[in-house]
């Protein structure tokens, strides 16, 4: 597969001395179905705070398309976004929510729920996110942020869509760390 992701994994080994457990493409690439381009690859998954270390590790990105971290869990991937296409621009808030619910994820789609992009959206998590190459445009409420490669965004909870307009693929790495919103904070989203 073009663009694989090389994914080395450490652990120990029977005398608790460092080695590599894996060293291959990460398994879990999701292509997503109107855009080949367009592809997430989950590199590793944790489910506990603090994470659990052993020796080895099982496999922890395989299952279901899931968005988001397990509860007290993170996630790492690298998505590659390609420019953003008229189908995507004049997607409906039904097809909007499809795609979400497609990642598992549904009610983070805030289109028609105050969001102005059909991929806007808003998850209960703290995010890094890279940009290894390319551009990006990081639409948030009422300002959009041009990002370029060796830029770094920390999300905080917020709504917001990524938008490709260059004309290259964008490649971006996001670390995704589950959170709670602030009651106060939660209960100021617009719900309609």
């Amino acid at each position: 597969m073009a663009g694989e992701i090389r994914r080395v994994v450490t652990g120990h080994d029977k005398n608790g001395k460092a080695t590599v457990l894996i060293d291959g493409p990460a398994p879990f690439v999701h292509v997503n179905p109107r855009n080949a381009e367009d592809t997430s690859t989950d590199i590793w998954r944790t489910g506990d705070m603090p994470c659990s270390i052993v020796a080895e590790h099982e496999e922890s990105t395989m299952g279901p398309r899931r968005q988001m971290p397990t509860k007290n869990g993170t996630v790492i991937r690298i998505n590659r976004f390609a420019p953003e296409s008229e189908e995507v621009r004049n997607m409906t808030v039904e097809q909007a929510r499809a795609a979400f619910t497609a990642l598992g994820n549904e009610p983070a789609s805030t289109f028609g729920r105050g969001g102005r992009h059909p991929l806007m959206h808003r998850t209960e998590t703290i995010d890094y996110a890279v940009i290894l190459s390319g551009e990006i445009t990081m639409f948030l409420d009422d300002q959009d942020v041009e990002l370029k490669a060796g830029d770094t965004v920390v999300q905080c909870g917020t709504n917001h869509a990524w938008v490709n307009r260059s004309g290259a693929v964008c490649e971006v790495l996001f670390v995704l760390i589950d959170g709670t919103f602030d009651e106060g904070l939660a209960a100021s989203f617009p719900t309609e």
